[in-house]
């Protein structure tokens, strides 16, 4: 498998665990929520609905495109301060998001 193909198949486990957990939405955020100027959306959106409406499109849609893909990019220290420490998967989400997070370790993608 390419590393793309790996990479889309990560970002599909992280939307599996979301919706086994149910942290999937049916419904987007109002329009205003992606207006933030803040990092992660912190202002005005969860953030674990970050993940689902900006990281795993914004990622879908760079691959699909065959953009330029971050580089030594990591979002699991963010989450490890985001996500209360008494939240029920908040171990399964690190393990996801540390496994999406080792794709970008080096500048090899």
């Amino acid at each position: 498998m390419t590393f793309h193909n790996n990479l889309r198949e990560q970002l599909q486990s992280i939307e599996a665990m979301l919706r086994l957990h149910q942290h999937w939405q049916d419904e987007a955020p109002d329009a205003s929520a992606f207006a933030s100027d803040q990092p992660f959306c912190m202002d005005t959106l969860e953030p674990l609905a970050w993940l689902q409406w900006v990281l795993i499109p914004r990622m879908h849609q760079l691959l699909d495109n065959g953009e330029p893909l971050p580089q030594r990019f990591a979002i699991a220290p963010y989450y490890e301060m985001a996500l209360d420490a008494q939240h029920p998967q908040r171990d399964i989400i690190l393990l996801e998001l540390q496994k999406l997070d080792a794709f970008f370790a080096d500048d090899d993608n």
